[in-house]
Parts: C-alpha cells; sequence; structure tokens
C-alpha cells in the first residue's frame, strides 16, 4: 500500500539553494533563455541575484535593492539596460545563437 503525500507537506522549493557556483548559473540562464519567456527571464535574474545576495547586486549594479527587486519580479518590463546591469554584476553575459528552425 502506497502512502499519499499531502502537497501542502512538501518543502517550498528555492532555486536558490540549487546556485552554488557561476557553472550552476549560466546553465540555469542558458536553460531559462532558451524558454524565450521574459516574465521567466525576470524571475530567474531573480533567483540568481538572490543567491549571490541582493546587497551585494545591487552594489555591483549602481541600482538601488528596492529598483532591483522592482525590476526582478516576473511581470515587469525591465529596460534592457537594467538587465545588462544586473547580468554585468553576476558576471555572466548574453549571447545569440543562430535559431535552428
Amino acid at each position: 500500500m502506497t502512502k499519499k503525500i499531502n502537497v501542502a507537506d512538501l518543502p517550498d522549493f528555492d532555486m536558490t539553494e540549487h546556485l552554488p557556483d557561476d557553472e550552476a548559473i549560466a546553465q540555469y540562464l542558458t536553460i531559462v533563455l532558451e524558454e524565450n519567456d521574459p516574465a521567466l527571464l525576470n524571475a530567474a535574474l531573480g533567483d540568481i541575484a538572490r543567491a549571490r545576495g541582493m546587497t551585494e547586486m545591487a552594489r555591483a549594479s549602481g541600482l538601488t535593492r528596492e529598483a532591483l527587486y522592482k525590476a526582478l519580479r516576473p511581470n515587469s518590463q525591465p529596460r534592457f539596460d537594467t538587465i545588462a546591469r544586473v547580468c554585468t554584476a553576476l558576471g555572466v553575459k548574453l549571447v545569440a545563437q543562430v535559431a535552428h528552425t
């Protein structure tokens, strides 16, 4: 007989716990970019910023913590300049590739 699991009893998933180093961060961003979903990209950059520490990310990007939180919400629409500053602070770069059809 199998035991039923109550979903409410499961621990919350926190992506920040699975981003221990630059390689994991780069892999995560690559997967997210392949989805071509701006909201998902914002959420992923928010996850990565929280994993690195929002205060440090704010300092490195030249943004306030509040502006960083606001810009990296899943449904926000940050300017490209903001995304570029966050990526620079994270030490990652976005790369274009030929899309195969």
